[in-house]
């Protein structure tokens, strides 16, 4: 009997997979920590004899080359992909046998990257699986848009002809396993549910029940805002990543890290967005743990700029330190844990500022007082409503246009307040007057407050 693993990675908004039988087995896509994948084959007693890669990714460094090292498999990368080290090169229609009666085939399913591949994984001849990356997702497809912008439009013609041909290839009861589209900017829209089949998607996927002129029409106008780490990614897995380092960093004192923040260097605070504003060191970032921290960490800093890390246990440096890596972060360049009161040089103190409710900012309005109104969320969210009178700049564009906000004291807002939190501490940090408003958006109509869309 066959059996797939799923492994997921929350804060990326990806999966990877291992699937094999009774000796042997495949991973798919496997991330830059290759040791979960290590424990997962070993858990199921399986040698990992192929590792593949769907494409190269634009949003995390793989683990493949790796992987493959240590464990001594063959190392599966599409052939049309440009790559600087030894791997096993997939055309269309390339087999190779996983393990007794389990076939691996690679479908060439163009559209998220030229060389995209899918994998049908097939047991005694009958379908049991299709690895599609990128390509086909849950209710979705991958964006067409992150390897030139010249081809953005025929990739987008090219996913919905991937997205038929595994349709007709592949009988309706086939799982869809794909790598993206669990919050991963990598897909042109977020899935729609957390398992899918080939039937299933038939029906209710765009790329499968629109024209392809509609279908391209609909997707290059959803189409949203691109990480700016996700050009690093792309050449950092053509030429081989080395492998990962996840020994601890260094222990920071509080002089050390004055002297960090003295010198423009980022000193990131993992804490919740509540402690963090109850008490910070003054200067500190804060992005929480819990959160995406790595694709907003990532998107925000400018690359290859040292980061240390404030959390209250090492163990939350550590789980950090993980996801950071996944991105191309690879070692801090210090870290401190424990009482945050210990992180500040003596005679000087935390800083704080207020949190509120979108309630809150309603009775401040109706009292007249003047505030600034920041909305930190996407384009393509404040298109759909917004706060009337709110400014508008992106988490991801502020700390580079804090000087566009406006006067006075500034009340930020996102769409649930991770994003909110973040940017009050880019905003403290430099210097302003800053309430946190941590509340979902729909309670903002409810406050009363007036909402506009356009």
């Amino acid at each position: 009997m066959f059996f797939v693993d799923t492994l997921e990675f929350e804060g990326l908004g990806n999966r990877s997979y291992l699937a094999g039988g009774s000796a042997a087995a495949v991973v798919i896509d496997p991330p830059r920590d290759i040791d979960q994948v290590i424990a997962a084959a070993a858990r199921r007693g399986v040698r990992i004899a192929y590792v593949a890669e769907t494409h190269l990714h634009n949003d995390y460094v793989t683990g493949g080359p790796e992987l493959a090292r240590v464990t001594g498999a063959r190392y599966l990368v599409p052939a049309g992909a440009h790559v600087s080290f030894a791997r096993t090169p997939v055309a269309d229609g390339d087999t190779v046998p996983v393990d007794e009666g389990l076939v691996l085939r690679a479908i060439a399913t163009p559209g998220h990257t030229p060389h995209h591949t899918s994998y049908a994984l097939a047991e005694d001849g009958r379908g049991v699986a299709a690895f599609t990356g990128g390509s086909l997702l849950i209710g979705t497809v991958g964006r067409p848009d992150l390897v030139e912008p010249r081809l953005t439009e025929q990739l987008a013609r090219a996913q919905h002809a991937s997205a038929h041909r595994l349709a007709d290839e592949l009988d309706d009861e086939v799982p869809v396993l794909p790598t993206h589209g669990f919050g991963s900017f990598c897909s042109s829209s977020q899935a729609e549910g957390e398992t899918t089949t080939i039937g299933a998607e038939r029906r209710t996927n765009d790329a499968l029940t629109l024209d392809v002129d509609t279908f391209v029409t609909r997707l290059l106008a959803g189409l949203d805002d691109v990480p700016a780490y996700y050009a690093h990614m792309g050449p950092v897995n053509a030429a081989g990543p080395a492998p990962v380092d996840l020994t601890p960093p260094r222990r920071a004192d509080a002089e050390e890290i004055a002297a960090r923040l003295a010198a423009g260097e980022w000193v990131v605070d993992l804490r919740s967005r509540v402690a963090f504003a109850e008490g910070h060191v003054a200067g500190s970032f804060n992005f929480e743990g819990e959160g995406k921290l790595a694709t907003y960490l990532a998107w925000l800093i400018p690359w290859g700029k040292p980061v240390t890390l404030l959390a209250e246990t090492p163990q939350q440096i550590a789980d950090a330190q993980r996801e950071l890596a996944r991105v191309g972060i690879d070692r801090p360049a210090a870290a401190a844990t424990g009482d945050p009161a210990g992180w500040v040089r003596e005679g000087e103190r935390l800083t704080s500022y207020p949190r509120a409710r979108f309630a809150e900012l309603a009775d401040v309005r109706r009292r007249g007082d003047t505030v600034v109104v920041l909305d930190v969320r996407r384009d393509s969210e404040r298109a759909g409503g917004h706060i009337e009178g709110s400014v508008h700049i992106p988490v991801h564009e502020l700390h580079g246009r804090i000087g566009e906000v406006p006067d006075g004291t500034v009340w930020v807002h996102c769409a649930g307040g991770m994003r909110a939190a973040i940017a009050a501490s880019l905003l403290d940090a430099a210097g302003r007057d800053v309430v946190a408003v941590d509340d979902g958006l729909d309670a903002a109509a409810d406050a009363g407050l007036s909402l506009t869309s356009g």
